[in-house]
């Protein structure tokens, strides 16, 4: 028997020792429970949580036939995403209370695969920049990043074994890598997101925070609905490309150190790194002042678009930063919007070409280390640039900053090739390892 504490199995290793009788789903969940008691009123990683009915769920999965593959293993979801039996509130007063009728595709999905759907966790107000409470569990001076700030903080704190997040811009990647743990955006449209509170539907992705790529693994199989067969690491060292992007010179230090140290050990562990340079017509999706900035675009012009019962309605409710954002959105021309959008589907239609010869690109996760306080959830650039090609990526938390805090580095993959981003993913993580 594992001494390891139960709250710190792997969603892998929880269901494959409640099927083989060695523990039970209720013991898992009391663990979970006993270690948010410990820690919440630390780090604030929860908008919602009954124990009651979280041991409820688990007892009933203890009493009842095997449900599937994640039978008793409990999952946190960002609280902007639908439970028939949780308030889903969105960070906002607007919906203090609010009860959905049914759940999220991915909570159906989750429950149908023998999930215990833990609790909700702390959101950014609308999947936005405003922050939540919570703390950076490594060191609570610090933000978690966002806007999946609860689960980041919760998966890496060991309150829960995975939890949902969603990434607009880099919100699952970034609190990831601020918070030590394994953050994966899928290729865009590979999750279902019915039930999920939309910010830029042109961009909306769900992911997934864990602390292995074992679990990733598996949580992607449930979501797309095939049997589960972990990802094998490739029988040959990749072809991995150190794309530093056009905004290297925004790189904090360590984020300098973790991309360069990561490119060098790989180099010597047998993989070929060859650097690559993106087109030069990327370069707009990423400047601020471009009118092709798409990621900025298409989050002020959808969202206005999205949150307009809100803002004619509740707009006394809505943050400052959230409500300039909405009032940029109303003022962008249509035009602009639509040039964004074709500059975007170009720069897309010729990813393939970067990839010639390439398995993944190696590249910045985020800036550096979680910014200290909690009125900045960091920047989304280096995670945004790929949201917006709809590529899969991954980051792993392979390295440390000066303050000790975790850097990841950032894999990316070509649209639709995320089984050869969890494939490389392991080798590199194999070759590279946690910090």
């Amino acid at each position: 028997m594992s001494a390891v504490p139960l709250n710190e199995l792997s969603a892998g290793d929880i269901a494959r020792r409640i099927k083989e009788g060695e523990i039970t789903a209720e013991a898992v969940t009391r663990a979970c429970l006993d270690r948010i008691d410990a820690r919440e009123s630390e780090l604030h990683a929860w908008a919602y949580l009954d124990p009651d009915l979280a041991l409820e769920q688990a007892r009933a999965l203890d009493r009842g036939p095997h449900r599937g593959p994640l039978h008793g293993v409990p999952i946190g979801v960002k609280d902007i995403i639908d439970t028939v039996d949780m308030p889903t509130e969105m960070g906002s007063p607007i919906y203090a209370g609010n009860r959905p009728t049914s759940d999220a595709s991915c909570v159906a999905l989750m429950r149908g695969a023998g999930a215990v759907i833990l609790g909700k966790t702390v959101t950014c107000e609308f999947a936005g920049m405003t922050p939540g409470i919570t703390r950076n569990p490594h060191n609570t001076d610090h933000t978690p990043g966002g806007s999946s700030s609860g689960s980041g903080a919760a998966v890496a704190d060991f309150m829960t074994a995975a939890a949902f997040g969603t990434q607009t811009g880099g919100s699952v990647l970034r609190p990831s890598s601020y918070c030590g743990i394994i953050g994966f955006k899928p290729s865009f449209g590979t999750f279902n997101v019915g039930g999920v509170k939309a910010a830029a539907v042109s961009l909306d992705t769900l992911g997934l925070h864990a602390r292995s790529l074992d679990d990733i693994d598996l949580l992607t199989d449930v979501l797309v609905g095939r049997p589960h067969v972990a990802k094998a690491a490739p029988d040959r060292p990749p072809v991995i490309g150190l794309c530093r992007t056009p905004m290297w010179e925004l790189a904090q230090p360590e984020t300098v150190e973790a991309v360069e140290d990561a490119a060098a050990r790989l180099a010597i562990a047998g993989a070929a790194v060859r650097e690559i340079t993106l087109p030069a017509s990327f370069d707009d999706l990423t400047v601020v002042e471009s009118k092709y900035n798409g990621r900025d675009i298409f989050n002020r012009y959808e969202r206005s678009r999205l949150m307009a019962y809100e803002w004619n309605n509740h707009r006394d409710k809505i943050s400052d930063g959230l409500s300039n954002i909405i009032r940029q959105g109303l003022e962008t021309d249509y035009a602009d919007y639509v040039a964004a959008m074709v500059r975007a589907d170009e720069c897309r239609a010729r990813l393939n070409d970067v990839f010639d010869g390439i398995d993944v690109l190696l590249a910045p996760a985020a800036d550096g280390e979680a910014p200290k306080g909690l009125d900045f959830t960091g920047s989304p650039r280096f995670q945004g640039l790929w949201t917006v090609l709809y590529a899969p990526s991954i980051t792993l938390p392979t390295h440390r900053g000066p303050n000790n805090l975790p850097v990841g580095i950032q894999l990316v993959a070509p649209r639709r090739q995320d089984d050869r981003l969890l494939s490389v993913s392991r080798w590199v993580w194999e070759k590279l390892g946690p910090a």
